[in-house]
């Protein structure tokens, strides 16, 4: 078992969501995210609010626009950052196509710095 350079192992693997108390699908997807909690409680999963947890992610330069929008990284390897319908079955889908291989586009610095800092500020969600 290997420590990476971000903390954590590196088969650890981070599941975040990022969303916005004010948004409605967020409020009800907060349902979905813990039954993933519970199910799979391998995963570390967290909660990320971008308005509360603004200044943390103001360097990453994010355009988050849409939710929920979506993390999964396996140690500090970026695996999928995107926006998901939010429904259980696509962030499942979700999941197993990210496990297989990374499903995202960032420049490698900006996917470093991203998953470090949510897994840094994300609240763990207890299903």
């Amino acid at each position: 078992m290997t420590t990476s350079a971000q903390g954590g192992n590196e088969d650890d693997w981070l599941v975040a969501c990022l969303c916005a108390e004010w948004c409605g699908t967020c409020r009800d997807y907060r349902a979905v995210f813990e039954a993933l909690a519970r199910e799979q409680p391998a995963l570390r999963c967290v909660w990320v609010d971008i308005e509360d947890d603004s200044d943390a992610l103001a360097p990453l330069d994010l355009d988050i626009e849409n939710f929920p929008t979506v993390l999964v990284a396996r140690g500090a390897e970026l695996r999928f950052f995107g926006t998901l319908l939010p429904h259980a079955a696509t962030l499942a889908r979700t999941l197993e196509a990210a496990r297989g291989a990374a499903l995202v586009a960032l420049p490698p610095a900006q996917a470093d710095a991203l998953v470090t800092t949510v897994r840094a500020i994300g609240q763990t969600v207890n299903g």
